[in-house]
């Protein structure tokens, strides 16, 4: 009886010999927390449709902070839900905003955390839609002057990374003359540069109070089945001036990831986003599946597929979990 002179079980048969051998490793150093902020003092509500996933006001999340950097996550994101919204989404470069003060009390707090912020009108227009609304129709270019006034607002309150996440075309062009015309040259951009018109927002949209008022973002945010069309979305952005590049969502773009992760050398971030991270909890909830063990092997394939950054509301329980 004869037998393969290689068998690939022999490297498998202990835990040791896995971790030896393993292609890919998540680190906690991968990781990057969504934290979303509210007006008020002393508060901690849960969001309902995102089991483990609270709104924080500014002096709780300066405590969320400390709680993440002593798990050795490196970053948050942070969004901001403000008390009052209007067409133009004033509350977005409002130098006392909450995403604004928030951002000067955890760098005041906590200054090593990397607070990267969520760069949209979204948040805090009355119509919910991520730039100003004519027409019936998002404006492109008139988005442009709210969006780089909001990105110079965080990075004055001390943000070190701003993140666009509108889809407007121009708009890291726009923010990247707003920051460096006023000596904020190095703070960094992060760009949503792949966002999908994706079905798996929903949650998010319940914390942030964000859903549209009317219509849906498919003429801005990009069509799922095109993926060519996101590496020219990729590399437009980088020739503005990005730093980073963005995925989102994660999972159901993974093909996306891996051909970004081919054709270009810079830091590349995926969100696992909120429809993704809660159908893991709700399969979870009902006893249907090993919950920490599903989220770690999502967030496991989404570095896998080329993610240096993985942003997910799993982190402080992946940390928790991931070796030193």
């Amino acid at each position: 009886m004869s037998f393969p002179t290689t068998r690939l079980r022999r490297l498998r048969r202990t835990e040791a010999l896995r971790r030896m051998v393993r292609e890919t490793r998540l680190s906690r150093d991968d990781l990057v927390l969504p934290l979303f902020v509210v007006e008020g003092r002393g508060v901690r509500e849960p969001v309902a449709s995102m089991p483990g996933v609270h709104r924080f006001s500014v002096d709780r999340v300066v405590e969320e902070a400390k709680e993440v950097a002593g798990l050795g996550i490196p970053a948050v994101i942070l969004f901001g839900v403000p008390a009052v919204k209007d067409a133009r989404g004033s509350g977005a470069d409002e130098a006392s905003g909450v995403v604004q003060r928030a951002v000067a009390a955890i760098k005041a707090s906590v200054p090593d955390l990397v607070v990267a912020t969520d760069v949209c009108l979204c948040e805090y227009t009355d119509h919910g839609h991520c730039g100003i609304v004519a027409d019936g129709d998002v404006a492109n270019d008139p988005t442009l002057e709210r969006l780089a006034a909001a990105a110079l607002s965080h990075a004055r309150a001390g943000a070190d990374v701003v993140a666009p996440s509108d889809m407007m075309d121009g708009r890291v062009a726009a923010i990247r003359r707003a920051l460096d015309g006023a000596g904020c040259e190095s703070v960094a951009i992060l760009a949503y540069a792949a966002k999908f018109a994706s079905a798996y927002y929903g949650p998010f949209r319940d914390a942030a109070e964000s859903a549209p008022r009317f219509g849906d973002r498919r003429s801005y945010q990009m069509d799922p089945p095109n993926a060519r069309e996101a590496l020219r979305e990729m590399q437009q952005d980088l020739d503005e001036g990005a730093d980073a590049l963005m995925v989102k969502p994660a999972l159901h773009f993974l093909d996306v990831l891996a051909r970004a992760r081919s054709r270009f050398d810079v830091p590349l971030a995926a969100y696992h986003v909120s429809g993704e991270y809660a159908m893991v909890c709700a399969a979870a909830e009902r006893g249907w599946i090993d919950g920490p063990r599903a989220m770690e092997e999502s967030v496991l394939a989404i570095k896998r597929a080329g993610a240096d950054l993985v942003l997910t509301y799993a982190a402080k329980d992946l940390a928790a979990r991931l070796p030193a």
